[in-house]
């Protein structure tokens, strides 16, 4: 059976935003010191569109290949299970 996932904390979603900030400022970073003219191709012409489709391909193709939630742990309990059992 597959293995149960845990719920992301705080502390998981900060460092991907961190993360992210950080790559996107070295980004920056690099971009800065190409010559004007490869600057030019890259904000005026079509690669910032092609990096955004592929980036949100990718991520969507991640997103529908996730593994799959635990039946045991997203399942109600079955009604002939005594812990479910009502004592009143």
């Amino acid at each position: 059976m597959a293995e149960a996932r845990h719920q992301p904390g705080w502390r998981e979603v900060v460092l991907v935003a961190l993360a992210v900030v950080a790559v996107v400022l070295g980004a920056a970073i690099l971009t800065s010191l190409l010559p004007s003219g490869v600057q030019a191709a890259i904000f005026h012409g079509p690669v910032l569109i092609v990096v955004l489709i592929v980036g949100t391909g990718w991520l969507l193709w991640r997103i529908s290949r996730a593994r799959p939630i635990d039946e045991a742990v997203a399942a109600p309990p079955a009604q002939d299970d005594p812990a479910s059992d009502d004592p009143s």
